[in-house]
């Protein structure tokens, strides 16, 4: 297959990065909005053209418990999950990290019930945030496909061993059809190198694995997750930075859009990051000093490259999308805010809860939250969170 660009949905353009990927297990089961993704995975294994196996579960808890097993004994492992699928899956979602399996997962962000709601916004990655995993987000399909190639690239490293997560918006990617170049699968092979495991379970080699541990002991086991969800973030540059060579498309953990000469930046994570830089090219032509601050890469949180982004900036205008029940503000904001405390030069902070179950958030809302968010900053008027949009 050589490299061609395609009209396709996001969902299906994942899957078949997955296949390119060369997987060994494919857990499954269906979720909207992620069920697309699966389903053609079991597609594509059913005609041949993947050698996988594709393992349709009773749960999200077994298919996390799959995935598990399956990666333990060194094989390439995929899944895909969505909000309550998460939740019922957050059990061993914990244990996946603290194993150090390399597993990879699409997680089609939706909100948590209740009430029930198909719709998209982060409350469910925000639920499992502290878990250890590696979470990335991609705001369209091109950065969706991508990220699959580099998230088997980090997570099997030999250094990092831990899974991946890939937030993308349900709805708004998952089901939007989009023009994404394929690669050529020489250029997969030669990125991703085959995965061999160092240390695999085996039925000749027995050993427990994860046991029960004593007070004694457990505090230097979390000690040995944190270094290591720590440790990672070089080797998630170098993935970058290599596959930017190859393809011409590079990422960073924050990414930015007229900042250098900005007065004040509107910060997002995930595809809300392509609307906030069209308003703000509007702005501009209206002589306002608006720049972009987009975050990729959510855990391991990128402290300095924010820093260096939005230090010296006067505002900040954080766009959440979930809240943080009887916080002082969304988990993004937080995040921010105790990043910048009492950093000289650190930009006043105003926080807005925006898109709750996919609540349309239109050029003209950005345009208001942004106008607004910068009058509430310059009169000091920055404590807790505004929920945009809230009637009655």
């Amino acid at each position: 297959m050589s490299t061609v660009r395609r009209g396709v949905e996001v969902s299906i353009a994942m899957a078949d990065a997955v296949a390119q990927a060369d997987v060994d297990v494919i857990a499954a089961y269906p979720i909207t909005p992620q069920t697309h993704i699966v389903e053609h995975l079991a597609d594509i294994v059913a005609e041949g053209e993947l050698d996988a196996e594709f393992v349709p579960v009773e749960s999200e808890h077994s298919a996390m418990s799959v995935c598990c097993g399956s990666s333990a004994v060194g094989a390439r492992t995929f899944t895909s999950t969505s909000s309550q699928g998460l939740a019922l899956m957050s059990e061993i979602f914990f244990i996946a990290a603290a194993m150090r399996f390399p597993i990879v997962m699409a997680l089609a962000n939706r909100s948590l019930s209740s009430p029930l709601s198909i719709w998209n916004d982060h409350t469910d990655v925000m639920m499992v945030r502290d878990a250890g995993w590696i979470h990335i987000f991609v705001e369209n399909g091109q950065e969706a496909y991508d990220s699959i190639f580099y998230a088997f690239r980090i997570a099997e490293d030999p250094q990092v061993m831990l899974p991946v997560a890939i937030n993308l918006d349900g709805f708004i990617l998952t089901h939007m059809v989009e023009p994404v170049v394929y690669e050529d699968n020489d250029l997969i092979k030669k990125y991703i190198p085959e995965f061999k495991m160092k240390n695999t379970l085996h039925p000749d080699h027995p050993v427990s694995m994860g046991c029960f541990a004593m007070p004694e002991i457990y505090t230097e086991t979390q000690m040995s997750r944190e270094a290591g969800v720590v440790n990672s973030y070089p080797v998630i540059l170098k993935a970058w930075e290599e596959w930017g060579g190859l393809t011409g498309r590079h990422y960073k953990p924050v990414e930015t859009h007229r900042v250098e000469d900005a007065e004040y930046c509107i910060v997002t994570m995930g595809s809300f990051g392509e609307t906030a830089m069209e308003v703000a090219d509007q702005l501009r032509e209206e002589g306002e000093k608006i720049g972009v601050v987009k975050i990729r890469l959510w855990r391991p949180f990128p402290f300095e490259e924010l820093r260096k982004a939005v230090l010296g900036k006067k505002y900040l205008i954080v766009i959440d999308r979930a809240i943080s029940f009887g916080g002082p503000g969304g988990p993004l904001a937080l995040e921010i805010r105790s990043a910048l405390y009492n950093k000289k030069g650190a930009p006043s902070i105003v926080n807005y809860v925006a898109g709750l179950a996919g609540r349309d958030v239109s050029r003209k809302d950005f345009r208001d939250i942004i106008l607004e968010g910068k009058k509430k900053a310059a009169s000091d008027d920055t404590d807790g969170f505004i929920l945009y949009g809230l009637r009655g």
